[in-house]
C-alpha cells in the first residue's frame, strides 16, 4: 500500500524537489537512473546529490538498485511529494486529510482548500504493471513505459473527460491536475454498490444513471468502464465517476465498449433487484443511448 506523504512534505526542501525531479526526467529513459546522471538531471552538485538522495530515501520517495549500476528511482510516494509541492505550489490545495477511497488503481483523500474536496492519485501500474500496459492503449505506442507515465496518462484522459463532460452530465467538477493527481469537487452520496434502495426508487434510480450515459454519449465520451462501482446515488441523484479508461465517441471501440457499459449496469441491477427490473433489451437501450432518444426503460 502507498503510504500518505502529506506529513514529509513540511521537511523537504526545495533541493529535495530538484533532485526528485531530476530523477522523474531520467526515468523517461530508463527504469532507475545512474547515479552518475543526477547532477545533470537535477541541475545539483553531485555533493548536494548525495546528501539529498539520504534525505529522500530515509523518507521513502526513492528506490535504490545496485545490480549492474547503482540507479534510483521514484516510488509512488516520490511521485505524490511532487505533485503535492506542484498543486500547493498554485494554491490549489492546502492540506491533505483523512482518505476517502483507497483502490487498486487510484487512492482518493480528502483535502482542504477554499473548500473541500477531493484528491485523486491514479496508481495504474502500481500493483500489475504488466497487465495494466497490455490493456491500457495510451502505453501502446511507448518502447519503455513506467507506471510513472501509465498513472500520469490515466490521469490526463480523466481529467479531459471530466471537462469535457462537466457540467452537463453529472460528474465530479475537475478542479486542478498535475502529473497523475486530479484534484476535484467532492461528492456526497453512497457508492451505488453499497446502496439498498427501496423498490419504487430501482427504475428510477437505474433510468438516471441510463439518462448520465447517454448525454456523455452526446457529449462525446463513452465511460467504458461503467459498474455499480463507479455511481455515488444521493437523495438529489447520481453521479459518475472514474473516468480513466473514458474513450471518445468517434474511437473504433465506442459501439462494443457502450453495450459493454449497458451490459453491465443492467445485469447487476437485474441481480439485485431481479423483482424490479422486467424484460429490458439491453441492445435496445444501448441504441438508444447512442441514438438520443432514451426516454425511459418502459
Amino acid at each position: 500500500m502507498v503510504q500518505n506523504v502529506a506529513a514529509e512534505m513540511a521537511d523537504l526542501e526545495d533541493e529535495d524537489f530538484y533532485l526528485l525531479s531530476g530523477v522523474e526526467q531520467g526515468m523517461r529513459f530508463s527504469e532507475y537512473v545512474a547515479r552518475e546522471k543526477l547532477p545533470e538531471f537535477s541541475r545539483l552538485t553531485a555533493e548536494d546529490v548525495d546528501y539529498r538522495l539520504d534525505r529522500c530515501q530515509d523518507r521513502g520517495l526513492l528506490e535504490r538498485k545496485t545490480i549492474q549500476y547503482e540507479g534510483y528511482k521514484l516510488t509512488f510516494e516520490g511521485y505524490d511529494a511532487l505533485a503535492l509541492h506542484t498543486l500547493a505550489e498554485r494554491e490549489t490545495i492546502e492540506s491533505v486529510g483523512a482518505p476517502l477511497g483507497v483502490g487498486k488503481e487510484s487512492d482518493v483523500y480528502e483535502v482542504a482548500s477554499y473548500k473541500p474536496m477531493a484528491l485523486k492519485f491514479h496508481r495504474e501500474g502500481y500493483t500489475n504493471f504488466r497487465e495494466v500496459n497490455r490493456e491500457r492503449e495510451y502505453t501502446a505506442d511507448r518502447d519503455h513505459v513506467s507506471w510513472q507515465y501509465t498513472a500520469r496518462k490515466a490521469a490526463e484522459r480523466e481529467y479531459e473527460a471530466l471537462e469535457t463532460l462537466y457540467p452537463s452530465v453529472s460528474v465530479p467538477q475537475p478542479i486542478d491536475a498535475n502529473r497523475h493527481a486530479i484534484v476535484m469537487e467532492k461528492i456526497d452520496g453512497v457508492e451505488l454498490s453499497r446502496t439498498a434502495l427501496e423498490d419504487e426508487q430501482v427504475v428510477p434510480v437505474l433510468e438516471l444513471i441510463l439518462d448520465e450515459m447517454a448525454t456523455a454519449y452526446a457529449e462525446g465520451f463513452v465511460h467504458a468502464d461503467m459498474s455499480e462501482y463507479n455511481v455515488f446515488v444521493a437523495s438529489d441523484g447520481v453521479t459518475v465517476f472514474d473516468w480513466p479508461q473514458a474513450v471518445p465517441v468517434d474511437h473504433e471501440n465506442a459501439d462494443e465498449l457502450l453495450d459493454r457499459d449497458v451490459e453491465n449496469l443492467l445485469g447487476y441491477f437485474r441481480r439485485k433487484y431481479p423483482g424490479q427490473v422486467g424484460d429490458v433489451d439491453d441492445d435496445r437501450v444501448a441504441e438508444e443511448l447512442r441514438a438520443g432518444d432514451f426516454d425511459g426503460l418502459v
